[in-house]
């Protein structure tokens, strides 16, 4: 049941073909504010501006903006926890998401999730999960949600490779097969999982999404270095679920510049090599290769660019004095946004019957 996108200038394919030189540009942008906002906040990690954990998108921003970008008013996003890529994509602000990484008050879950858990309900955007796989149950719960109600939309459910080896992911398969569930699981497969090389973590050594199989869904891989091609695979998914409420598995090929988190300190000289990373940085890098396309398309000149580039720094840099300036949260709120019901003192709220009513 593989799928495939059966031209090869994915520039032509008719999702591409009729972008206007305002959104090509637009992609571009995103892409290159993603990769400023993870450099800035690394550099206020280092500074110790933040704790916890910081899982950086630096090699893999076509990924997110690519599948984001056909996003219809229907169609939802939930993702793992290397999410700040998505969350900029679907169109949150630097400086909330900044000042969540610093854990103040003005962030985007108050300075209580941190880098795992950015949350923009209002924008269809789910997270941002701690949980290795606990998001794949999630997103086919949202994608559920549209079938029930009758509404034409689909749901996006990220993943890292480690994430395919847990038991929820299977249960989560076997029920989008049985039910014709409109979830896309989206696997972003940058080689690694943690630490560990897919030839040492996966039965399976040449594909992941090929495990739809056994499951009788629809399944595709495509090269995650160019987004038109991402843009081309996602929309054959979205399609599908549309017209037939049919699940996808998607195999998106992408690798990450730095460690799995930045507390990883072997991800160069342990269980990968310098040059390794150096090679993508030069022949692979989403940005680099979009770039070098726009201008051969004429869209853009490198003087664009460097606008482009410079504007993204200084937001970044602004979002950074935003946090460092912005209120840590008080005493009283630990207590806040922990129940919906009781925050709004709902029935359910005040007498503590959240599931089960006479």
């Amino acid at each position: 049941m593989a799928t495939a996108v059966t031209t090869t200038d994915f520039s032509q394919a008719p999702i591409n073909a009729k972008l206007s030189t305002e959104r090509k540009l637009r992609l571009l942008t995103d892409m290159v504010r993603i990769r400023r906002f993870e450099g800035e906040s690394l550099r206020q990690y280092t500074q110790k501006k933040m704790g916890g954990f910081l899982h950086l998108y630096n090699g893999q921003e076509s990924v997110a903006v690519g599948c984001v970008s056909l996003m219809g008013d229907d169609d939802h996003v939930i993702t793992a926890y290397r999410c700040h890529g998505h969350a900029l994509a679907v169109g949150m602000t630097m400086n909330e998401c900044m000042a969540e990484l610093f854990g103040k008050a003005t962030g985007c879950s108050k300075g209580k999730g941190g880098s795992m858990h950015f949350f923009a309900p209002d924008k269809n955007y789910w997270g941002g999960h701690g949980i290795v796989g606990g998001q794949t149950p999630l997103g086919l719960g949202l994608a559920y949600a549209l079938k029930y109600k009758g509404v034409k939309g689909a749901a996006m459910c990220f993943m890292g490779d480690g994430a395919v080896n847990q038991g929820c992911f299977y249960e989560s398969l076997n029920m989008a097969s049985l039910f014709d569930i409109p979830v896309i699981y989206i696997i972003e497969n940058n080689g690694y999982s943690m630490g560990t090389s897919l030839a040492r973590s996966s039965a399976f050594k040449s594909c992941l999404a090929e495990r739809a199989e056994g499951f009788g869904i629809s399944w595709a891989k495509c090269n995650g270095t160019d987004i038109y091609e991402v843009r081309a695979a996602v929309q054959a998914a979205i399609e599908r679920a549309y017209a037939e409420q049919k699940p996808t598995v998607l195999e998106i090929s992408t690798y990450r510049y730095y460690g799995h988190s930045v507390a990883d300190s072997k991800h160069t000289g342990g269980y990968r090599q310098k040059e390794e990373i150096e090679h993508y940085k030069q022949n692979q890098d989403p940005i680099q290769i979009f770039k070098r396309r726009l201008i051969g398309e004429g869209t853009l000149t490198e003087e664009q660019y460097d606008v482009i580039d410079e504007a993204a720094k200084t937001e970044a840099a602004t979002s950074a004095q935003f946090a460092d300036e912005s209120p840590v949260a008080g005493e009283e709120s630990i207590m806040q946004d922990v129940y919906f019901e009781v925050d709004r003192q709902t029935e359910a709220g005040r007498t503590g019957r959240h599931f089960f009513n006479d």
